[in-house]
């Protein structure tokens, strides 16, 4: 239950921080007149034209939660006039918000405030809801390829042990030998998948020191790898890449042991990571909007930004309504095809009449676009797991 409560805080929380960044202008409940209570300045209308300030206010404990609640659900009113044209508007948003009509709308800061929250409230409610297998590395690395190279071996064994029968002298030596090889490479991979070796008459060790068709070194480098497969060790798997420099070597071998030994470890900071430093992704996409959008006159640095913000925002509000989809069983093809094939069209339509461009020049523009957005998310996945592997 603590888990919840955390998260029904933390949405309370964004919806309030976002809140505490918006104006209070434009969503008046009356008029009223009088002093302003915080600055005493003379009032005429719901506000004081002075500080800001309501002039109406209220002391009761329904009050107050009356306040928590307007800040989650309403936003003053703007979260609704807001939300629908972002979801299918965004280019109006961003524009009719660029030119003036700001007490109407939510911010994009404040916007993309709520949705950083709510992202983090929602998956701290329902974990992973699209159903990702947990699999380890050894049981992807181990138990998949070395029981199918034995059930492989034991074909291949059955195979040969049959044709003995209508073989020559001379095929029948050459049969024995293979089959013989094959016993010893199955009772090498009975020890790599934890079962007993299948053929404990056969000798691994010849007289040359060739076991199976691996040589004694081989196997030794094998079962060293595959000892480093379990232990998440990735490094000393192919411990022949240096750098060239043994201190660095020594740094970089002992902070990829530390990862690989407790990889949930990793994943849990790049979790809270990327609700930490979620708003990198603004200043990161900011230079990639404004070269997509490079050759249109008149627009600004502070442009882009609403734009960007505003993009990520719904981004971020997509990414938890198709994962509270799936929590709900609906269909994988309706969350998936939002998931794959909105954004691209969201993002098409608010380049569009966001900077008012004609439909060819859009999709074109649009290409460039999402590559930049591939770079982006690159660049930011890059230093949360730099963040996460140092710290």
């Amino acid at each position: 239950m603590s888990g919840e409560f955390e998260a029904a805080g933390t949405a309370i929380e964004g919806a309030l921080i976002a809140k505490a960044v918006e104006s209070e202008g434009g969503d008046a409940a009356g008029k009223h007149s009088g002093d302003c209570l915080n600055c005493g300045a003379p009032v005429t209308g719901s506000y004081c034209s002075n500080c800001g300030q309501p002039l109406h206010i209220h002391r009761s404990i329904g009050a107050f939660w009356h306040d928590i609640l307007h800040g989650v659900l309403h936003f003053e009113g703007k979260f609704w006039r807001t939300l629908p044209l972002l979801a299918w508007k965004p280019g109006e948003l961003t524009r009719r918000y660029i030119h003036g009509q700001r007490a109407r709308f939510i911010s994009p800061m404040a916007l993309f405030l709520f949705s950083v929250f709510m992202m983090f409230a929602v998956f701290s409610f329902i974990g992973d809801p699209f159903g990702s297998e947990d699999l380890s590395v050894a049981d992807t690395a181990i138990e998949r390829s070395f029981v199918e190279q034995a059930e492989l071996a034991d074909e291949q064994i059955a195979t040969k042990t049959a044709e003995l029968d209508t073989a020559s002298p001379e095929e029948r030596v050459v049969l024995e030998e293979e089959i013989l090889d094959l016993k010893k490479s199955r009772n090498i991979m009975s020890n790599f998948i934890g079962e007993d070796a299948p053929y404990p008459e056969v000798s691994l060790s010849d007289g040359d020191g060739q076991l199976g068709n691996y040589t004694a070194e081989e196997v030794k480098e094998i079962e060293s790898r595959i000892e480093d497969i379990k232990q998440g060790n990735v490094l000393n798997a192919d411990s022949d890449v240096t750098s060239g420099s043994p201190e660095f070597d020594a740094w970089l071998k002992g902070t990829f042991e530390r990862v690989s030994s407790n990889p949930d470890l990793l994943l849990y900071k790049l979790q809270a990571n990327g609700y930490k430093f979620a708003w990198l992704l603004i200043p990161i996409s900011l230079p990639f909007v404004w070269l997509t959008t490079i050759g249109r006159r008149g627009y600004h640095f502070y442009d882009h930004a609403v734009f960007t913000t505003y993009s990520i925002s719904f981004m971020s509000l997509l990414f938890i309504t198709c994962a509270l989809l799936a929590t709900f069983g609906v269909s994988d093809g309706i969350w998936g095809g939002l998931l794959i094939f909105y954004p691209p069209f969201h993002m098409y339509r608010q380049l569009r009449h966001a900077y008012k461009l004609s439909r060819i020049e859009a999709l074109l523009r649009l290409s460039a676009l999402l590559v930049f957005t591939v770079i982006s998310m690159t660049l930011f996945f890059a230093i949360l797991l730099a963040v996460g592997i140092l710290g």
